[in-house]
């Protein structure tokens, strides 16, 4: 196993209907579609489609009556999340020996369900985190409000990168500086406006790479996903950011994952990213 991304999938109800979904579902895909051997430790129900992931993503998933529900509204102010139903946590007992190897893992819980534990499972890998799931509260009826992300210190450790949005931090912005000054990599994503990417604790912009956007949905952990992979793979973070920008960017031109490109197409887009800011 090259990586192994942990969190739920989840079944995401938006107006255009129902498809699969979730941070980790997302990042496993971009994985695989970037010619690594994916993995994903999960908990999902019976209702959850059996051909959502194609066959070359192994699952280990930890059994539950019911997948993750998530209803998204356009609030006028942003997405706005209502969690219908959840699956089981998943627990740091949970990832078997073998995968615990993986030299590179992602940690992308959606509502809670990810053990922190799990940050120092992998003794030898470059850990990513994705920490939105970890910054949410469950309310009256099931909707979604944002809450300090209370585990930080246990995880931040054991992290080689870290990536939230700019919506994820906004009530937290200084607490979110502090936790980027404690891993080598992180990167704030700020859709059309590109990013912000932390070396160090040093801060630089990303340009954005320009899309027809049709659905935005998973484009930051798909940002996330590409920025580790390449630095893994490269060893430069300003051009796996890049690469990351390029990335996200085709991403939101399908619907759901359908987008999420492949090593190819991917080069050939970053190619054509480098012309146009000038190298």
């Amino acid at each position: 196993m090259d990586f192994v991304a942990i969190g739920h999938v989840t079944l995401d109800r938006t107006q255009s209907g129902t498809r699969p979904g979730g941070a980790a579902y997302y990042a496993a895909l971009t994985a695989h579609r970037l010619g690594l051997r994916a993995g994903l430790v999960t908990s999902s129900g019976p209702d959850f489609p059996s051909d959502a992931l194609p066959p070359g993503i192994a699952v280990e998933n930890v059994p539950s009556e019911r997948t993750t529900v998530f209803a998204m509204a356009d609030s006028g102010r942003g997405r706005q999340l209502t969690l219908v139903s959840r699956a089981a946590d998943i627990e740091e007992h949970q990832l078997s020996d073998e995968w615990r190897r993986a030299p590179i893992g992602m940690l992308c819980p959606v509502i809670n369900e990810v053990d922190p534990a799990l940050a120092g499972a992998f003794p030898d890998a470059a850990i990513g985190v994705v920490p939105q799931g970890w910054m949410r509260e469950r309310g009256a009826g099931g909707l979604i409000s944002p809450r300090g992300w209370d585990d930080a210190d246990l995880v931040l450790p054991h992290a080689q990168l870290v990536v939230v949005s700019f919506e994820d931090i906004e009530p937290f912005q200084q607490v979110a500086i502090e936790w980027f000054q404690h891993v080598p990599l992180a990167a704030v994503t700020r859709g059309r406006d590109g990013a912000h990417l932390f070396v160090n604790g040093e801060r630089y912009h990303v340009a954005p790479d320009p899309a027809m956007e049709v659905d935005a949905t998973g484009a930051g952990d798909v940002f996330a996903t590409a920025l580790l992979v390449e630095y893994q793979r490269e060893g430069n973070a300003w051009d796996a950011a890049a690469a990351a920008a390029c990335a996200a960017a085709a991403s939101v031109e399908g619907l759901g994952a359908a987008s999420i490109p492949d090593r190819s197409t991917l080069t050939a887009r970053l190619a054509a990213y480098r012309r146009r800011l000038g190298g």
